[in-house]
C-alpha cells in the first residue's frame, strides 16, 4: 500500500539520485523559471474516449483522446523504494477535496501539531490536504502537490496546482490509465515539455492554521480549457 505522496514538511524524504528512472542530470530538463508553470488543456469531444498515459522515466502525463493530446504535463512519481505501480488501471474514485488518512495534524484548541494518524493521542485529527484526488488503485492516485524534478513521492502522481483541476475535469470514473517506464509520446509530446522550477517545489507549505481549513482547497481562478 502506498502512503500519501505529498506530506507535511515534518516528514523528511531522502532525495532520490538524479540518475533514478533515467533522469541523469538537471541540465537536461527544461524548467519553467517562475511559479507560473501551466499546461493548456483542451475539451474532449467525449469523455468516454479519454485515456491517460504516464511515463515514469520521463515523469510526464499524457491525457489523450485518440491521437489528440488534451493535456501534456509534468508529474512527480514514486521513489525506487516507494514506486508508482505499473500496468493498466481505471479511475474508480474522484474526490475534489481529499485529505490524507495517514498524515495530518492533531488540533487541540489553538495548538496544531503535525502527526501520523496512527500516533494520535488526543485532539481532533485533520488530514493533510491532497486536492483533486483521482484514484486508480487502492491508496494510489493523481493529486495536487509539489512536482519535483526527481522521483519524490510515495507512489502517487503529483500534479502542479495550476494543472490538477484540469486533469480532474478531464477524467471520469472508468477512465483508462496506463503507467509504464516509457510511452511513445515521450519522443514527441514529451520532448518539448517543461517542468516546474524550484520556486514551486522548494516553496514552503502554507501555515498549519490554513492547512486544516477549507482555505487549503482553492478553486481555479482561470478557465480550465483553452479556446
Amino acid at each position: 500500500m502506498s502512503l500519501p505522496s505529498q506530506l507535511p514538511k515534518f516528514v523528511i524524504l531522502a532525495f532520490a539520485g538524479l540518475s533514478a528512472l533515467g533522469l541523469s542530470s538537471c541540465k537536461t530538463l527544461q524548467v519553467a523559471k517562475q511559479d507560473d508553470y501551466d499546461s493548456p488543456a483542451y475539451r474532449p469531444q467525449s469523455l468516454s474516449n479519454v485515456r491517460v498515459k504516464v511515463s515514469l522515466n520521463k515523469q510526464m502525463v499524457y491525457v489523450m483522446e485518440g491521437d489528440k493530446p488534451l493535456l501534456v504535463t509534468a508529474t512527480c512519481v514514486g521513489t525506487p523504494s516507494n514506486p508508482t505501480p505499473k500496468g493498466n488501471f481505471t479511475v474508480y474514485k474522484k474526490i475534489e477535496k481529499k485529505r490524507s488518512m495517514s498524515y495530518g495534524f492533531a488540533v487541540q484548541g489553538n495548538a496544531i501539531t503535525p502527526v501520523k494518524a496512527t500516533s494520535m493521542r488526543g485532539g481532533r485529527y485533520v488530514g493533510y490536504p491532497m486536492p483533486y484526488w483521482v484514484e486508480f488503485s487502492p491508496a494510489y492516485g493523481f493529486h495536487q502537490g509539489y512536482v519535483w524534478n526527481v522521483p519524490r513521492s510515495h507512489g502517487c502522481l503529483r500534479l502542479h496546482k495550476n494543472v490538477a483541476p484540469k486533469f480532474f475535469a478531464l477524467t471520469r470514473l472508468g477512465t483508462p490509465v496506463n503507467i509504464a517506464n516509457s510511452q511513445p509520446e515521450d519522443s514527441t509530446l514529451g520532448a518539448s515539455a517543461t517542468r516546474p522550477g524550484p520556486e514551486h517545489y522548494l516553496a514552503p507549505d502554507p501555515p498549519n492554521s490554513v492547512l486544516i481549513t477549507e482555505a487549503a482547497f482553492k478553486a481555479p481562478d482561470k478557465p480550465l480549457f483553452a479556446n
